[in-house]
């Protein structure tokens, strides 16, 4: 049986108390933390940027999973990496580039995720995945949380997930979008191997973080 990895969005957590909210993560089972950034440019929100990622660094060891919805996302890789992030992912719309900017995380001793919008066909990819170590596929239009899951995007796991054993690849399939109980099971079953979930992990069952993960991950 598969290890299931949970890594809560701070999205949905209560911003005043962001470092008490990481902790609680910690405690509840969470095998990541995901940070969603973006910039009100690639996407149409504001979030978080290096500074507060560095702050938040202290509250707990477990691996930050950043999301960087920022365009031109190149230049600003080595900020998030000097920040503490853990694994850096990007969209290949977001660079020029994208072989240079996954070599550019690399170099900083970052894992590397790309991420795939629902419309991004895992094609513009396909050259650089044996360099990778995480595809976030994308089940809602990034940008806002609380959004409801895309289950056209299940065709797009499976996919990947057969490239993924027929090549024999060692990157991680994650999945981020109106993640919830009723979803989590065939998203599972369709290769995902991480599930990001915001407002299921903190406000489902009066908000018992610990429970909540435990219930995606017994899925």
């Amino acid at each position: 049986m598969k290890k299931i990895q949970i890594s809560p969005s701070i999205l949905s957590a209560d911003f005043s108390q962001l470092g008490n909210e990481i902790k609680k993560l910690e405690e509840g089972g969470a095998d990541l933390i995901h940070v969603d950034v973006m910039d009100g440019h690639f996407v149409p929100n504001l979030t978080i940027g290096p500074p507060v990622i560095k702050n938040l660094r202290k509250y707990t060891k477990i691996p930050f999973d950043v999301h960087l919805m920022i365009s031109p996302v190149h230049e600003y890789i080595e900020n998030y990496a000097n920040a503490g992030a853990d694994i850096i992912t990007i969209h290949p719309e977001a660079t020029k580039n994208l072989k240079e900017s996954v070599s550019l995380i690399k170099k900083f001793g970052k894992k590397v995720g790309v991420s795939l919008n629902p419309k991004t066909e895992i094609k513009t990819l396909i050259d650089e995945i044996n360099n990778i170590d995480l595809v976030l596929v994308m089940s809602v239009n990034p940008g806002f949380g609380g959004q409801k899951f895309m289950p056209e995007v299940l065709d797009k796991i499976k996919e990947l997930k057969k490239i993924k054993d027929k090549n024999q690849y060692h990157f991680d399939i994650e999945v981020d979008g109106g993640i919830n109980f009723s979803n989590s099971k065939m998203v599972l079953e369709a290769g995902a191997d991480i599930l990001v979930s915001g407002t299921t992990v903190f406000k489902e069952n009066n908000g018992d973080i610990k429970t909540n993960i435990e219930k995606l991950k017994s899925m």
